[in-house]
C-alpha cells in the first residue's frame, strides 16, 4: 500500500481496491519474462503457462472450465463483447444496470426493453415474463448480479429459469459479486459472466468473460484468433497473472464478509439514530456486506464527498467509472426516488483492509456534516 493510501482511510472499494501485495508481486514476476504467449518456443511458452495458470484461477473463483474463460482488457469490453457478440435480436434490461451496460445497448441499434424494479432496486419477474413475450428473438437479458452503488443483489437464477424458458441468453455483470459473495456460473444459471481484475484487489485493465459451454459469442476485436478467436489481440500476461493471484486470494476473504457486514449494519444504525431523515438506499433487500448507499437530504453528494476527501476518508457518489463525472445517479431515480434523494446519495464500500477504526472516523466525520447542515437550517 502507498503511502498516499496509508494517510487515507479508503472506503471506496466498490471503485477499484487496493492492488493486493502478492499481485504487485505477481504482476512484477511476469514483466521480467520475455515472450510472447502465442510463440511456440521456450519463452513463448513460458509466457502462456502463466496466462494458463490465470485462467484456472479465474474459473475457480466462478466454479467454471478453465476453457470458457475469455481474457479482454476490463469488465466494460467484457460486458460490450457480450451484449454486441452473443447474436441476440433484442435486449432485456434492467434500469439500474451499469453504464457500460447501458451504452453497449444504445450503440448496439437493437430493440431495447426495460425491466421494472422494486424500490428496493429488485427486478421484478413477472415484468420480465411479459417482455419477453413481447422481445423480437433471440434475446439477451442483462441483469447485473449485485448493483455497484447500492449493493442489491438480483435474482439472476430465477431470471435465468423465466428467461431459458423463452429461449433467451442471459448476462450478468457479476463485476461487483466477486469476492464478495460466492460466485458459480451454472449455479446461477447465466450464460455469460463477466468480471473485472480489479475490483478485488487485482491491476486495474483486465478483465474477462466467463461462459456457458455452448453460448455463442462473436468477437468484438478480431485479428489474430487469440483466446480461441474469442478476442483478439496479445494477452496482458502481467495483468492477467495478477487477475489470478487477485481471484485466489479473494476466495479466501469470503469468510471476512460477515465481519464487513457487521460494519456496514454499524454505519447505517448509527447513522439512522442520528439523523431521522436519513436514506438508506435498498435496506431490506438481499445486499452484498461492504456496500452502503446513504442519502443526507438536502446536502449534494458531491459536496459530502468533498468534506470526507478533506477529513482523509475516500468515499464515492454514485458510480465512480464515468470519467470524473458526477451526474444524477440514474439507479436511484430508476428506483423511484426524487432528486432530493438520488443528488444527496454517497456510496461506502469496505473492503479487506477496512478495520473499525475506520468506521470511527467516518461516523465522526458524517456526524459533523450532519450537525452543521443541520445548524444552518
Amino acid at each position: 500500500m502507498s503511502g498516499a493510501m496509508k494517510s487515507m482511510i479508503y472506503l471506496d472499494y466498490n471503485a477499484t481496491a487496493p492492488i493486493r501485495e502478492n499481485v504487485i508481486a505477481a504482476v512484477a514476476g511476469a514483466m521480467a519474462t520475455v515472450g510472447n504467449p502465442s510463440s511456440v518456443h521456450g519463452m513463448g511458452r513460458a509466457a502462456r503457462a502463466k496466462v494458463e495458470e490465470a485462467r484456472a484461477q479465474v474459473a475457480a473463483l466462478a466454479n467454471a472450465r478453465p476453457r470458457d474463460v475469455v481474457f479482454c482488457a476490463s469488465g466494460t469490453e467484457a460486458s460490450n463483447t457480450v451484449i454486441r457478440g452473443a447474436g441476440a435480436k433484442s435486449l432485456i434490461l434492467s434500469p439500474i444496470e451499469h453504464d457500460c451496460v447501458r451504452a453497449a445497448a444504445k450503440e448496439s441499434g437493437l430493440p431495447v426493453f426495460k425491466l421494472k424494479v422494486n424500490a428496493h432496486g429488485v427486478v421484478d419477474l413477472a415484468d420480465l415474463a411479459q417482455k419477453l413475450e413481447e422481445a423480437p428473438k433471440p434475446a439477451l437479458v442483462s441483469v447485473m448480479l449485485a448493483n455497484n452503488e447500492m449493493g442489491t443483489i438480483e435474482p439472476v437464477a430465477e431470471i435465468a429459469e423465466i428467461a431459458h424458458a423463452h429461449g433467451a441468453l442471459v448476462h450478468t455483470d457479476a463485476v461487483q459479486a466477486a469476492g464478495k459473495m460466492m460466485l458459480d456460473r451454472k449455479a446461477l444459471g447465466a450464460d455469460y459472466l463477466t468480471l473485472s481484475a480489479h475490483k478485488i484487489g487485482g491491476p486495474q485493465g483486465v478483465g474477462a468473460i466467463i461462459l456457458a459451454p455452448t453460448a455463442p459469442l462473436k468477437a468484438l476485436i478480431p485479428g489474430g484468433g487469440q483466446e480461441l478467436s474469442r478476442r483478439s489481440g496479445t494477452e496482458n500476461v502481467a495483468g492477467i497473472a495478477g487477475f489470478g493471484v487477485a481471484a485466489l486470494e479473494c476466495m479466501a476473504d469470503i469468510g471476512r464478509m460477515a465481519e464487513l457486514g457487521a460494519m456496514r449494519d454499524r454505519i447505517e444504525r448509527e447513522v439512522k439514530a442520528y439523523g431521522n431523515d436519513v436514506v438508506i438506499v435498498g435496506e431490506g433487500a438481499p445486499r452484498l456486506p461492504n456496500t452502503i448507499c446513504i442519502a443526507m437530504p438536502g446536502v449534494k453528494g458531491e459536496t459530502q464527498v468533498m468534506h470526507f476527501d478533506l477529513n482523509g476518508i475516500c468515499v464515492s457518489s454514485g458510480s465512480a467509472c464515468s470519467s470524473g463525472k458526477v451526474k444524477v445517479s440514474h439507479v436511484l431515480t430508476a428506483m423511484g426516488y426524487g432528486a432530493d434523494v438520488a443528488e444527496a446519495s454517497i456510496r461506502i464500500s469496505l473492503g479487506y483492509g477496512t478495520k473499525e477504526s475506520d468506521v470511527d472516523a467516518f461516523l465522526k466525520a458524517w456526524t459533523s456534516l450532519y450537525d452543521r447542515i443541520r445548524s444552518r437550517r
